[in-house]
């Protein structure tokens, strides 16, 4: 087996998370202290776009020296995260939902594929020992948009869309050029580079439970995100086409 990763840093975006943020942060830090093998670790909270008190509480948690905060003023995931992972110096670069939606004993997988050798472990919801708890609308709305994206673009991986992912920071600083959506479509765009470029990529069955908390309502609208999605997997495959009329 290979030597486990030196360092680790587990991003959480965030956007008006102020009800679950220090509960959920606070049971990470519980976790991530009772398994030390994949080696010394951080969290990041990357706030982007709240108007709650999301960046009062994530400035408290920052008391701790191994939580760290930012906070944008606009939102989107994938804005977040490549900031927070090109300001980063740990070896391996993750990020889950700051809800915790995925039971943490994945970050154990997903921590080990990387040691192995991957280049990128991703959480999969469609996995064979995945289990998943969400309601019938998103089940069929995530599971056509999976379809979508790999008919429309050749992807590979099962699950574009899981908030839950590692990759060596190696091959983030491959990567990161050709990923540069600041929403949703960052997972997808992250895949599709990283198989496109021949890295070795790692599924990860999840058990996945869409709302912890029932005081907290989802800030996506599922109807104009879906609208999005299928503006960006035109647009991507029409990128692809031109890489492949460059080259050839």
């Amino acid at each position: 087996m290979s030597a486990p990763a030196r360092s680790f840093l587990i991003v959480l975006p965030t956007k008006n998370e102020a009800l679950v943020l220090e509960q959920n942060v606070r049971l990470l830090v519980r976790f991530l202290e009772g398994m030390p093998t994949f080696g010394r670790w951080s969290i990041c909270i990357a706030d982007n776009g709240s108007t709650d008190a999301t960046p009062a509480v994530a400035a408290a948690l920052a008391a701790d020296p191994r939580i760290r905060w930012f906070h944008l003023d606009a939102s989107g995931r994938g804005r977040a995260l490549q900031r927070a992972w090109n300001e980063a110096s740990e070896d391996t670069l993750c990020y889950m939902d700051a809800d915790l939606s995925v039971d943490l004993m994945a970050l154990l997988h997903l921590l080990g594929e990387i040691s192995r050798g991957a280049d990128l472990a991703y959480g999969s919801r469609f996995a064979p020992m995945s289990e998943i708890d969400r309601s019938l609308l998103r089940e069929i709305t995530s599971r056509g948009y999976n379809l979508l994206a790999r008919l429309t673009t050749g992807l590979k991986a099962r699950d574009a869309q899981c908030g839950f992912k590692a990759v060596r920071r190696e091959a983030w600083e491959k990567l990161k050029t050709r990923v540069d959506h600041p929403g949703w479509f960052f997972d997808t765009q992250l895949l599709l580079a990283a198989e496109e470029s021949g890295m070795r990529l790692a599924e990860i069955p999840v058990s996945w439970v869409e709302a912890r908390d029932k005081r907290r309502k989802s800030t996506v609208n599922l109807y104009r995100t879906i609208r999005d999605y299928l503006m960006d997997l035109r647009r991507e495959r029409a990128r692809r086409k031109a890489r492949a009329a460059a080259k050839g």
